[in-house]
């Protein structure tokens, strides 16, 4: 049998809550399906959702991480569609950054109850983003390749610290998100600065919600405005968060308008 090269992680809930899609959690460039552990999958739990994560492709614990810059976005969504195939009702999509990318691909085949966008990719990809920070933060290019080696110095963590999080985020804190930090797909980063020259592929017509940090420096919240007009979507800007909705210390205010939109969401 060929390896499978994603790995998928059930977490049900202790007392689920009637008969609510499960939510399946799509992790972001340079992570894993670790990051929705220390919040987000404990409130959903206790929310009654039942809740699953899932590492892509080369990513994680899954199979093929020497093959991780092989990998491209549509890989991630053949993941995401035989993770999907594999649960007992269509889900709800929760992609964050780079995942969102990943949900939008699926669907442009596939089937879901409803998707949130977090922190999502805006349609003109990644490029304006690396510009802005080229020039507002040029040193997060020299500390990136520290970070995901396991290597950070004090600066790093203040970089990635002022990049990625909110600015009430501790060092301590960033410290201790390093283990679900890791290196990101070359083609994956590539085909996400191209994304424009991307066919989109078909939107079906599905509850969405769009999300995203007051003080995200990666997409900022101006950009918010034009995926969830191409999903006709809800939109919901959490203050103070950054990038990182689900490890912010803001998490709970994100996590609960997740979920009070989720519960309005029927399979």
């Amino acid at each position: 049998m060929p390896i499978r090269n994603f790995k998928l992680y059930a977490h049900p809930a202790a007392t689920p809550a009637g008969s609510r899609p499960p939510l399946l959690f799509v992790h972001g460039a340079y992570t894993h399906a670790l990051c929705w552990m220390p919040n987000f999958v404990p409130y959903f739990n206790a929310r009654g959702f039942d809740c699953y994560t899932v590492d892509l492709s080369g990513h994680g614990q899954s199979a093929a991480r020497a093959s991780l810059h092989g990998f491209g976005l549509a890989d991630y969504a053949v993941d995401l569609a035989e993770a999907v195939a594999s649960l007992p009702a269509l889900p709800i999509l929760v992609g964050h950054s780079m995942g969102s990318l990943v949900v939008q691909r699926y669907l442009a085949s596939g089937q879901a109850a409803g998707l949130a966008l977090l922190s999502p990719v805006p349609p003109t990809g990644t490029g304006g983003s690396a510009a802005r920070l080229a020039l507002t933060r040029p040193e997060f290019f020299a500390e990136l390749p520290r970070v995901t080696s396991g290597h950070p110095t004090q600066r790093t963590l203040e970089v990635m610290a002022e990049v990625y999080f909110s600015p009430e985020m501790s060092l301590d804190a960033v410290l201790a998100c390093l283990p679900m930090i890791q290196d990101e797909s070359e083609q994956a980063v590539a085909e996400m600065a191209t994304l424009p020259f991307h066919p989109v592929g078909r939107r079906p017509d599905i509850p969405a919600l769009v999300m995203g940090g007051r003080e995200d420096a990666v997409f900022p919240p101006s950009m918010l405005f034009f995926t969830a007009l191409s999903w006709r979507a809800r939109q919901v800007v959490v203050d103070g968060a950054g990038h990182m909705l689900m490890l912010d210390p803001q998490w709970e205010e994100a996590a609960r308008a997740l979920a009070d939109w989720a519960d309005s969401v029927r399979g």
